[in-house]
């Protein structure tokens, strides 16, 4: 029995975090004990490499706005443990998570008793949202894929839409190292007579969309680039997309994209959904997204950016390119080891002005200074103390900018040293 919210975080952190089978029979009998929770209130799903986390928090927003009670289920977190799982604007309470690993804790008990399978971390948390928002009586989930697809934990819903944002290399241990290989996975949350909106922009896998989607006798919406245009990127963001206008605070023309991926899944939901989702909850809820860690700024000259792959990278550059004309860039960068950091230190030596490097004490960090020996920038540092790294760094000139990057567990850190939260 966990009596703290520290007992009940270790536990599930320190649970497997892949099963020794890889398939979804260890949620197919959570689900069927529990009596099915992920059936009692709509779903959209959402997957893709990049933009899932600021996609899915369009769609809350937009819904909330229109009166509904909204749950969000995202991975990782930035600010938070809590922030993984939240309806509305509050994420669940300490003493929630405590309740509710107690349920599931002792449901992993019954089923590694009697089914001899562990459940595992992600597993776990994916559950704890299923009957909280059972619990809690939302309307809709906006349910986040941890990795990929097919084989996913959240993979046990039957959404009334599924969502890919994106289609780049990352996690290629998993998903395979081919982009079909991985757009395949993320396809596998595509249901039956089902229905999927996607901003994929690689028209080498348009016809691998066309024919799964065929399969599955399911609707396929792409955004309409055609119809994207008089975009502004700053630190507010404009945008026309058919011929109206809106504003998000998400700097990028990443958050472009996803911005216009949301009003699309919406424009598809209208008919389906009881309640009338007018334009103006649509730009109000796009307008108050905000999204931790997302291309942050503080003070105009310091960007916290969770980057961690070369799809991320690549919008990161094109965004600091378009915002910061002609500024001297200093990167400080901490990666995972398992992420492709010698192609992202590669892409980031031709970029930056100063190359610094750090870690993090997480387990599956890379060292600084394994990093830092794959870069062949001719200004590069390694700082052991990130801490005092940005510390150190954030007393710039006018014409330097400080780009944080490399992991959100990296972000998660860093940005405790510039806001306090209150939630």
């Amino acid at each position: 029995m966990f009596n703290t919210l520290t007992e009940a975080k270790d536990w599930i952190e320190n649970s497997h975090r892949f099963g020794d089978k890889l398939d979804l029979k260890r949620m197919e009998i959570a689900c069927e004990i529990l009596g099915h929770p992920e059936r009692a209130y709509a779903t959209i799903h959402v997957a893709g490499t990049n933009g899932k986390g600021s996609t899915a928090s369009y769609l809350k927003n937009i819904l909330m706005e229109s009166g509904y009670k909204v749950g969000l289920y995202i991975s990782p977190y930035v600010v938070k443990f809590n922030e993984r799982i939240s309806i509305n604007n509050d994420y669940i309470s300490d003493q929630d998570v405590i309740i509710y690993a107690n349920r599931i804790k002792d449901l992993w008990d019954f089923v590694y008793e009697n089914h001899q399978e562990a459940i595992t971390f992600f597993e776990i948390l994916t559950l704890m949202s299923f009957i909280y928002f059972k619990d809690k009586q939302i309307e809709i989930g906006v349910i986040e894929v941890g990795l990929g697809g097919t084989l996913d934990a959240t993979n046990v819903i039957t959404p009334m839409v599924s969502v890919i944002t994106n289609i780049s290399y990352d996690h290629m241990k998993q998903l395979g190292d081919t982009l079909e290989s991985i757009a395949l996975n993320k396809l596998g949350i595509v249901k039956q007579n089902g229905a999927l909106v996607t901003s994929d922009q690689n028209e080498s896998l348009f016809p691998l969309f066309e024919e799964y989607t065929m399969k599955k006798n399911a609707l396929l919406k792409r955004v309409d680039y055609s119809k994207l245009n008089q975009v502004e990127i700053g630190e507010v963001t404009k945008f026309h997309y058919k011929n109206e206008p809106y504003v998000v605070k998400l700097p990028g023309v990443h958050q472009v994209k996803n911005a216009a991926l949301a009003i699309e899944v919406i424009h598809y939901l209208r008919p389906l959904l009881k309640r009338e989702i007018t334009e103006t909850s649509v730009k109000n809820g796009l307008y108050n997204t905000f999204w931790p860690g997302r291309f942050e700024i503080f003070n105009h000259n310091i960007i916290l950016d969770g980057a961690h792959n070369t799809g991320g990278f690549a919008s990161l550059e094109e965004t600091v390119k378009i915002m910061y004309p002609g500024k001297k860039i200093k990167c400080l960068l901490c990666m995972m080891k398992d992420k492709e950091h010698s192609k992202v230190i590669n892409e980031l030596d031709q970029m930056v002005d100063e190359f610094h490097f750090t870690q993090i004490e997480y387990p599956r960090r890379a060292d600084a200074i394994t990093l830092y020996e794959e870069s062949n920038h001719p200004k590069k540092m390694v700082h052991e103390d990130f801490k005092e790294a940005v510390e150190s760094l954030s007393h710039l000139e006018k014409d330097e900018i400080l780009l944080i990057t490399g992991s959100l567990y990296f972000i998660s850190e860093v940005r405790k040293l510039f806001v306090q939260e209150g939630k």
